[in-house]
C-alpha cells in the first residue's frame, strides 16, 4: 500500500522525476511496443491476441490431456470472463476450438481444442516464442528477464500459474 505522502515527499519527488527513469513509464511503453509486435506477427496466423491467449492456453491445458473449463482458461490468460467468453464463441463458429458441458457439473463449459485450432496454435505458439526472443534480446538473457518479470507479473515461472 503506497503511504499518504506529505508536501515534502511530493516537493522531493518532483524534483527527482523524470519520465526517462521511471520504470512504470518504461515498462508501459515497452508493453506497447511489444503489443504492436505481437499484433502483426499473429495477423499473419489470422488471430488477436485475445484469440492467441485462449487458443494458446487451451492448447497448452492439452498438451496433458485436460480439457479446461471457460474459467481455467480466463484465470490462466489473464482474461476478462465476459469478454472471454464472446471471443470463444466466436473461435467456435470459426472452428478452432468446440465447447462441451462437464459431464459432473452442468454449468461448466470445458473448451476443446479442433485439428484446425491445434494447427494454428502450434504455430502460433512457435511464432510468439520467436517474437518473444527476438522483442526482448535486445534488454539481455531471456532466462534473466524472465526471472526479473515473473514476479511482477505475480506467475510462476514453470506453469504460468499466479503465485
Amino acid at each position: 500500500m503506497v503511504k499518504r505522502l506529505t508536501a515534502e515527499d511530493v516537493s522531493r519527488l518532483l524534483g527527482e522525476h523524470s519520465a526517462g527513469t521511471s520504470p512504470g513509464f518504461l515498462l508501459w511503453h515497452a508493453t506497447l511496443r511489444w503489443q504492436r509486435v505481437v499484433a502483426a506477427a499473429l495477423k499473419t496466423e489470422g488471430l488477436t491476441h485475445v484469440q492467441f491467449s485462449i487458443l494458446g492456453t487451451v492448447w497448452w491445458f492439452g498438451r496433458t490431456g485436460r480439457h479446461p473449463s471457460q474459467r481455467e482458461v480466463s484465470e490462466h490468460a489473464g482474461l476478462d470472463r465476459v469478454m472471454m467468453s464472446q471471443v470463444v464463441r466466436q473461435m467456435e463458429r470459426d472452428g478452432l476450438v468446440e465447447r462441451t458441458v462437464d459431464q459432473f457439473d452442468t454449468r461448466v463449459r470445458r473448451i476443446n481444442i479442433t485439428p484446425a485450432g491445434k494447427a494454428i496454435a502450434e504455430r502460433a505458439v512457435a511464432l510468439m516464442d520467436e517474437v518473444d526472443r527476438e522483442f526482448f534480446r535486445q534488454a539481455g538473457p531471456l532466462p534473466g528477464i524472465v526471472e526479473i518479470l515473473a514476479p511482477l507479473a505475480g506467475r510462476d515461472t514453470t506453469t504460468g500459474d499466479p503465485i
